[in-house]
């Protein structure tokens, strides 16, 4: 089999439900099958041990992305695909963990707030609209979109398998993953995942 023939970090961001764990597992199983190197580093569990003690203030999510990225930076550096998924609401952090790695491959999971509330099967957002919690992203804390993500996924308008379909041919189109004879992408959708390229390293749905 072949290998991803580079370490990368493929960072995917959006709100609480959005569907990022779920295709993180996913694109990594795939990885995996392929023969790559993959750590998945996921918020809920990086914040249960390397982020333990941090708050939800701006500057402790902050913090909590950095110690993702310095993780991702190290590991990618070594040749391992390294997946983050996590909220990382504000723009300027990710921008400077972008900065740090050298292959980094912002993946936009989107869905619209209403979409990620029916989703919420743990009661937060719910919590959060009752003024339980605070500072819980996309209720009573921003949330910033990503200005020019390489990949953006609608989990909203697609299942999980065509999103993660949707980042593979992202990463074989930027030379990250090494295609194979069976394309990520569905046949019928191949054309025109590859037709999104509107310049090198980007794809826009």
């Amino acid at each position: 089999m072949k290998r991803a023939h580079k370490g990368f970090t493929l960072w995917l961001t959006g709100l609480p439900c959005s569907g990022k764990s779920t295709l993180a597992e996913m694109v990594a199983r795939e990885l995996e099958r392929r023969g790559g190197e993959v750590e998945v580093l996921d918020g809920d569990v990086v914040r249960t041990h390397l982020s333990r003690g941090l708050g939800y203030s701006k500057a402790d999510r902050d913090e909590n992305i950095r110690r993702i990225g310095l993780v991702c930076r190290l590991l990618s550096r070594h040749g391992v695909a390294a997946i983050a998924a996590a909220i990382s609401p504000y723009r300027a952090i990710r921008d400077e963990v972008r900065a740090s790695v050298e292959h980094f491959v912002e993946v936009y999971v989107k869905a619209s707030l209403e979409t990620c509330l029916a989703r919420d099967h743990t009661g937060l957002y719910k919590k959060a609209l009752a003024g339980e919690i605070r500072n819980f992203t996309g209720v009573n804390d921003p949330y910033e979109p990503p200005l020019n993500p390489e990949i953006v996924v609608d989990t909203e308008a697609e299942p999980p398998e065509a999103s993660a379909a949707r980042i593979f041919a992202g990463l074989e189109a930027l030379g990250l993953v090494a295609a194979v004879q069976q394309p990520a992408c569905p046949t019928r959708e191949a054309a025109t995942c590859r037709s999104r390229l509107v310049k090198p390293g980007r794809l826009e749905q």
